[in-house]
């Protein structure tokens, strides 16, 4: 016999359920002569359904002991009803992996979220808010030392009174009014003050969040195109300073639009992870491995030459030709699953793109010869 779940999402959803069975029994006089829903039958219901929303999301605050900010209260409000899937799923990890949330951990889980939504103008918006932010605290940083000099001088011309012997209840009662009022308004302050910081944290994880999803590839975890053609000129203007070797490589997967066809993407996307993980072994403080987009890898070597890099390049190529691939999902054994590779000399061209494409052109001739091989670049290619 099975029974409902009595938490998260489908427990919600279970005694939201339960309740408005509840309600269907009140009686015939909650319908109009149609048997349809009567107005104040309608209206009860959704009061009923938002006080145990409201319930729910409190209860869950308290559970993990969140402060009661209005990113917290959507935290809880979109795990709760399932109204954003990635928010959901997020929360879900964490309860499986810790069993509970932190106010840093629901704050990194809102940044995160965040990325996704991120374009020019969200970009410019986050920034101003972060600007508006800081602008506040610091507002409100002067106004309380203000806040606490006016204190001071009241409080000091009140006690001169009191040193005089002429001050009568009126004075006393006037201090303690002020004091009163100072404490309301440093509360005040520190409330403001902790929202406007918690804000600007979640803005800076945020902006963070979104430099590192602009430079890096979901799927494999590796650098992207963007990334490494910026590390690409960085390393070429230093190492040509400092006298290093630098060699580029391009490799691309053989044949993949078969692994596609045949096993499906999600099979193609696991080939892509496997080879990404594959080179990432090579990557170091002189190596730097990179996805450059579909199926294609590119590898940066200082201090290498153009034949040590074509060495460690090759010998990744072979022990990746002798693995034996199994699609995990359906069981199946993949088809022998190779690369092709093309390596060029940084400081034998121009510009470093240059050597890219160079690089790129050996790789293409790499795979008319038959591909699973590398290839160096010349000046002249064939």
């Amino acid at each position: 016999m099975s029974h409902a779940p009595t938490t998260g999402l489908g427990g919600t959803l279970a005694r939201w359920r339960q309740k408005l069975l509840a309600s269907d029994d009140m009686g015939a006089e909650s319908q109009d002569e149609t048997g349809r829903e009567s107005g104040p039958l309608r209206m009860r219901r959704e009061v009923e359904r938002r006080k145990a929303l409201y319930d729910d999301i409190g209860a869950f605050l308290f559970a993990h002991d969140l402060d009661l900010t209005t990113l917290n209260f959507g935290l809880a409000l979109d795990y709760i009803t399932g109204n954003d899937l990635a928010i959901e799923k997020a929360v879900r990890a964490i309860l499986q992996d810790k069993g509970r949330l932190t106010n840093t951990i629901a704050e990194t889980i809102i940044a995160e979220q965040r990325v996704d939504e991120l374009t020019p103008d969200s970009l410019s918006d986050m920034l101003t808010k972060v600007e508006g932010n800081l602008e506040e605290l610091t507002g409100l940083a002067g106004q309380s030392s203000s806040s606490v000099k006016d204190f001071g001088a009241e409080l000091q011309r009140g006690a001169s009174e009191l040193a005089e012997e002429r001050a009568g209840g009126d004075t006393i009662a006037k201090l303690v009014s002020l004091t009163r009022t100072m404490i309301e308004r440093t509360r005040d302050v520190e409330t403001r003050m902790r929202e406007g910081q918690k804000q600007t944290r979640l803005l800076q994880k945020s902006l963070e969040n979104a430099r590192k999803a602009a430079e890096q590839d979901h799927l494999t975890g590796l650098p992207n195109r963007r990334a490494f053609e910026s590390r690409l000129r960085e390393e070429a203007l230093d190492a040509r300073g400092t006298g290093d070797a630098l060699s580029v490589a391009f490799c691309d997967i053989d044949h993949f639009k078969i692994v596609n066809d045949t096993h499906g993407h999600d099979a193609g996307d696991r080939v892509l992870k496997f080879v990404g993980g594959l080179l990432s072994k090579i990557s170091g403080e002189k190596c730097h491995v990179a996805r450059h987009g579909g199926e294609e890898f590119v590898m940066l070597f200082r201090g290498k030459s153009v034949a040590e890099a074509a060495k460690v390049v090759d010998d990744a190529r072979a022990d990746m030709a002798e693995r034996n691939l199994v699609d995990r999902k359906t069981g199946e054994r993949l088809e022998r699953v190779t690369f092709s590779g093309g390596i060029a000399d940084v400081f034998g061209y121009p510009e470093p793109r240059d050597a890219l494409k160079a690089a790129d052109r050996a790789l293409y001739l790499a795979k008319q010869h038959g591909r699973n091989r590398v290839y160096i670049a010349h000046d002249i290619e064939e």
